[in-house]
């Protein structure tokens, strides 16, 4: 009964294409079908009988899985022995295999002999699923062994291209993750197309692979080439490619790309490196506008290095509390009179002195970092406003004013540590200004309703910064909860060049007070500009006609200044 079901399992690994194994645990001879060493390349007189056999062409990371799978079903302790590995080819590369067993036991229940097959899964385990490109793991393997020829043939060359969809995520939330999915699909059959014959300075004359590395993020690794041209060329065909729209399921939908380039090998000893390389360039790509390439150079390393370094300080600085706040006065602009402050970030940096927000801000948005930060800030302006008001007790209370980032913005515990902060200070919630951006509300203008209201309902006010600069409109900021608008500077210093643009600064206060907002008039830096925004009824400025950012020494004694006038008006 036995010899019959080996008989059968035969006969069905070799219908499955697989190869067998046999194991005696006695004596380690070890029996491998002709199929078994034809995978791997051998012919059957080139293989022996020995364990190591198969054990020596395992890849070195793999081998401790191997053996402790082995020895836990040998032992016992599983009903059978399954193990994907790779395994050494005789072309030097590696095929990716499941090998499976089974232990027959003696009358004392001890392993005497073991027995299986191998099936080549390298298919499975290097090909995206979607769109049948190779995947990272095939991708980074033929990268490096053009590298590693790269150090045997001084004249040979590579080039990464690195590529990212632009607006894929826009397209992917509008119409579908399965229109999604066609998409990359029909991405890569014309990045394929790219690589086959074309014009003379793109025409790819040693071997290219085009592999998608997850979501929308694709590879292309050029072998051979002459000179950066030929990169640069296969680049600009694929822009022009992907410029044409791409119709789906009877919808046109257009995409384009932001591509990186690196040349390699030179002043390259791993894979990884000219992939980050490519990727960092193409981040400047895209920074840079979209829908084009840009290529790796010594400048762009250096800002890339700079950058992560200024990553690794960032995550550091709120342990060694490097950050502090500036405080810039809002005022009422007839009569005038101190109204509030608004809370501004600065980084004393250990090595490069006082940051301003632009230059770590972004960073800190893209990394996760704004979350932490923004917390500290507030709890930091609500301490210092709350120990000023009661050394100034002045009427009306001040207020301060804090900048709320749009993920800041959109957490939905907001209203909750919000509400925490100002109970742990003991700031009145009536004397908190949130500024928020016109693009965070648009981002989800109905969760901006919802989180707005509850701010509301803690008496906390709400202030649009920046307004006009982004897409909201005063019709729809009736639909919001909010208090005041801050008109951008920009409006501000164009007032005096031309009538029109005072027309507009006209309008917006108009508007606003038409739907009963309180409106702020940023980058106020002349007695003229004072006396025009306060004929035109904007009832409050900021900017250095007033005081620059101070620290909070400064800004109290601004503050006492103002207080000691006060008592002597009454």
């Amino acid at each position: 009964a036995l010899r019959d079901s080996e008989a059968r399992y035969a006969l069905a690994a070799r219908g499955a294409n697989d190869g067998l194994w046999d194991w005696d645990l006695l004596t380690d001879v070890v029996y491998y079908s002709p199929r078994w060493k034809a995978m791997l390349g051998f012919a059957e007189d080139e293989i022996g009988t020995g364990l190591e056999e198969w054990f020596r062409r395992v890849h070195p990371e793999d081998l401790p899985g191997v053996e402790a799978e082995i020895t836990a079903h040998r032992q016992g302790y599983t009903l059978h022995f399954e193990n994907k590995h790779r395994l050494l080819h005789k072309d030097n590369s590696y095929r990716w295999v499941l090998s499976r067993g089974l232990a027959i036991r003696d009358r004392d229940g001890l392993a005497c002999r073991m027995a299986g097959s191998l099936t080549d899964i390298t298919e499975d385990k290097i090909a995206d699923p979607l769109t049948r490109l190779p995947n990272r793991v095939l991708f980074m393997d033929r990268l490096g062994r053009a590298l590693e020829r790269g150090k045997r043939d001084r004249d040979w060359r590579v080039a990464v291209l690195f590529l990212d969809l632009d607006r894929f995520k826009v397209i992917n939330d509008s119409l579908g993750h399965l229109v999604g999915d066609e998409l990359l699909i029909s991405v890569a059959r014309r990045l394929e197309a790219c690589l086959r014959s074309g014009d003379t300075v793109a025409r790819v004359t040693g071997q290219a692979t085009v592999a998608r590395l997850g979501g929308d993020e694709f590879t292309i690794l050029l072998e051979d080439i002459q000179n950066e041209a030929n990169a640069v060329g296969v680049a600009e065909r694929i822009l022009r490619e992907l410029a044409v729209p791409f119709v789906l399921n009877g919808t046109e939908v257009f995409t384009s790309a932001s591509i990186g380039i690196t040349l390699g090998p030179a002043g390259y000893g791993q894979p990884d490196e000219l992939l980050r390389d490519a990727d960092a360039a193409m981040y400047s790509a895209k920074a840079g506008g979209k829908a084009r390439y840009e290529v790796f150079d010594a400048a762009m390393r250096a800002r890339t290095l700079a950058r992560l370094q200024l990553e690794t300080d960032l995550r550091r600085a709120l342990e060694r509390q490097e950050f502090c706040l500036h405080y810039q006065p809002i005022v009422a602009l007839e009569p005038s009179r101190l109204m509030g402050f608004e809370a501004l970030l600065r980084w004393q940096h250990p090595q490069r002195g006082l940051l301003l927000p632009s230059e770590f801000i972004p960073l800190a948005e893209e990394t996760g970092l704004i979350l932490p930060l923004g917390w500290w800030v507030l709890r930091e302006s609500c301490r210092q406003m709350s120990a000023w008001k009661a050394a100034f007790p002045v009427d009306p209370p001040l207020d301060i004013s804090v900048n709320f980032s749009s993920k800041q913005f959109l957490q939905v515990d907001l209203a909750r540590e919000v509400e925490r902060i100002l109970s742990e200070t003991g700031l009145d919630p009536h004397s908190l200004k949130l500024e928020i951006t016109e693009s965070a509300i648009m981002d989800d203008p109905k969760a901006a309703a919802v989180l707005l209201a509850h701010l509301r309902d803690l008496g906390v006010q709400v202030c649009i910064d920046d307004f006009g600069t982004g897409y909201c409109s005063l019709n729809y900021l009736h639909q919001f909860p909010i208090d005041t608008l801050k008109i951008d500077r920009s409006f501000v210093r164009q007032m005096e060049e031309a009538e029109e643009n005072r027309q507009i600064v006209q309008s917006i206060v108009v508007l606003a007070h038409n739907l009963a907002l309180d409106v702020i008039a940023e980058g106020v830096e002349t007695e003229a500009q004072r006396h025009r925004l306060a004929s035109l009824n904007c009832e409050y400025g900021q900017g250095f006609l007033f005081s620059k950012p101070v620290d909070s020494a400064a800004a109290a004694a601004f503050l006492a200044a103002h207080w000691r006038t006060a008592g002597a008006a009454k």
